[in-house]
């Protein structure tokens, strides 16, 4: 199954929770709207486990982001001074 970038699902759940919060007519289309885009992002049927989907790959993308810098970085400050390199 694709994922959605962490940043489009941060912005349906953003978008749905704000929504929801209010509680006109207006905005209740645009959650239907949010819900069913976040149920068929997630692979779900109910908006409840599309949130909670969301949210978990969300702060597992998070901790990624965290792991994948820190990784980055050790490994940029090891190879700095390597001398020039040729490649072919």
């Amino acid at each position: 199954m694709l994922m959605p970038h962490p940043a489009v699902l941060r912005t349906l759940v953003d978008e749905y929770e704000a929504a929801t919060a209010t509680g006109s007519t207006a905005v209740d289309t645009r959650a239907q709207d949010l819900a069913y885009t976040l149920c068929v992002s997630t692979g779900t049927r109910e908006v409840s486990q599309a949130l909670e989907v969301a949210r978990g790959w969300l702060a597992a993308a998070t901790a990624g982001d965290a792991t994948t810098h820190a990784t980055t970085h050790a490994t940029t400050r090891r190879t700095a001074d390597d001398g020039s390199r040729v490649y072919a």
